[in-house]
């Protein structure tokens, strides 16, 4: 994820309109997956067998879709299930139309609706919709970030062992995913305990809002992180990737915290015996 370099070139567009949009557009993709809550007839797995898709995902896809293509046909949209890209396009829509599918199959109200909008590259806004809660999540560029609307900040929480802490794990069960569970345990002993609540978007955003310190996580997907991550840099949170440096847009090892606990939290990370993570 790339962070706004000079934020003084942006400052002519206002971003606020663009903003409502992703939120109105959130909240009506919301709309369509509560309607399929506890009715879905179709599930099918993709890369693995426990990562699903659902014809919500798809109807809410389709949904987000169609309206940014008829409200701004030129720009591209890079989305979970079908991207439409445009190679001169200075404007692309990040687009996760269901982070927690399998949460959404489960009935477990732990879902959302992601939706980031990134200029040259940079995100200049981000909204997370939770329909089963009614919780949205809103940031724009330099305006801070908002839960309904209400200002939120990160935690100032600044050791590790008075934190809370989330994760989650991969779909592939490989060697890395057996080393995760060890870096689980260390987060675990030198924390106030990890929770695994299976949607990287709402992960980010409670780390935005205070509820917990610090987020770990590796082979995420643009969608997955582009709205929250944007949303808890605007809440005056920090992310990285693991060694530090500045996220990379593909979520391949993501790291967002309040701040104060980022480097305790790089440098459990970087042991020795968890340098299987940086090949």
């Amino acid at each position: 994820m790339k962070l706004i370099d000079n934020p003084l070139n942006m400052l002519k567009i206002d971003w606020q309109p663009f903003a409502s949009f992703a939120e109105d557009t959130a909240r009506g993709a919301g709309q369509i997956l509560m309607d399929h809550l506890g009715r879905l007839t179709h599930i099918r797995g993709k890369s693995g067998g426990n990562d699903l898709v659902t014809e919500a995902d798809l109807s809410a896809e389709e949904f987000i879709t169609r309206k940014i293509k008829l409200h701004f046909p030129e720009h591209s949209i890079l989305s979970e299930e079908n991207s439409s890209l445009q190679p001169d396009s200075e404007y692309c829509w990040v687009v996760d139309p269901l982070d927690g599918t399998t949460n959404f199959v489960h009935q477990y109200p732990e879902f959302a609706v992601s939706i980031g909008l990134q200029f040259h590259d940079h995100t200049v806004l981000g909204v997370v919709y939770n329909p089963a809660q009614r919780n949205c999540f809103t940031a724009c560029l330099n305006q801070g970030a908002f839960l309904d609307g209400r200002p939120i900040r990160v935690s100032t929480t600044s050791v590790l062992a008075e934190c809370l802490l989330l994760t989650g794990f991969p779909y592939r069960q490989d060697e890395l995913w057996e080393a995760n569970f060890e870096l689980f345990k260390s987060f675990y002993r030198c924390s106030q305990g990890v929770r695994r609540l299976g949607a990287a978007s709402l992960d980010l955003c409670y780390v935005a809002s205070g509820r917990f310190d610090g987020f770990w996580e590796f082979h995420l997907k643009p969608w997955d992180i582009c709205a929250g991550e944007f949303i808890l840099r605007e809440a005056g949170g920090k992310t990285s990737d693991w060694t530090g440096g500045i996220l990379p847009f593909d979520g391949n090892r993501v790291l967002a915290t309040n701040d104060p606990i980022h480097r305790q939290m790089i440098n459990i990370i970087n042991q020795p015996r968890f340098d299987l993570f940086k090949y």
